[in-house]
């Protein structure tokens, strides 16, 4: 283990949906990329093409399948999907803007705010987990892939809260501080997994999808 290189992990949040544009909660809904997140692919996959990546994996659900699908045809590699790698799910939350997620259920909407991780969420069409659940999930499947390629290139297309909580173990960060770092639509954030433990290299690249990039393409 010790003469293995670092496995390097690039991890991407997929691109914009309309309900990130109107800050409608997803969790497990799954919605489609917004005209503006395919932009965002499209750009994504163009700032990653010189880059060697050996295995691409996606969560299952569309918006990051399709953000993923856009470096996948980029440089003709096989895409894999793990349900792992889906974002929280919310519960009862999930449909709701913020202010409807406050007028609905004031109580549970103060917990998740005050960062009570282990708060329970209140029932919807999904079954809500706790962050911690959620942190307990998220993590052991990113080591996982980094297990199984070990001194290989990964890039995993996944959500905010998958990334944050990627940023937390990283960084050693408890799960009851705020979550004072941006998480961006198709930004690029890089690790390495040393020893088993991740290592943030880099955080929030998104210098790529800014317009001026792809007019200077032209």
């Amino acid at each position: 283990m010790q003469n293995t290189p670092p496995t390097r992990i690039v991890l991407i949040r997929h691109g914009e949906t309309a309900w990130n544009a109107e800050r409608r909660l997803q969790g497990h809904l799954d919605i489609d990329l917004n005209a503006e997140g395919e932009r965002q692919a499209r750009a994504l996959a163009a700032a990653l093409a010189g880059e060697h990546v050996d295995v691409l994996v996606s969560s299952d659900l569309a918006r990051a399948a399709q953000t993923a699908k856009a470096l996948g045809d980029k440089r003709d590699q096989p895409l894999y999907i793990d349900g792992r790698l889906r974002e929280r799910c919310y519960g009862g939350f999930e449909g709701l803007l913020y202010a409807e997620i406050e007028q609905h259920f004031p109580k549970e909407f103060a917990a998740w705010q005050a960062r009570d991780v282990d708060a329970v969420l209140p029932p919807g069409k999904n079954q809500g987990e706790t962050f911690r659940q959620f942190y307990d999930r998220v993590v052991p499947a990113i080591l996982g892939w980094a297990e199984d390629n070990l001194g290989k290139s990964l890039a995993l297309v996944a959500h905010g809260g998958v990334l944050e909580c990627a940023y937390r173990a990283a960084l050693g960060l408890p799960l009851e501080t705020p979550r004072d770092f941006k998480v961006l639509n198709a930004s690029i954030n890089r690790f390495i997994v040393r020893d088993g433990k991740l290592e943030l290299v880099s955080w929030g690249e998104v210098d790529h999808l800014r317009p001026a990039v792809m007019d200077d393409l032209g």
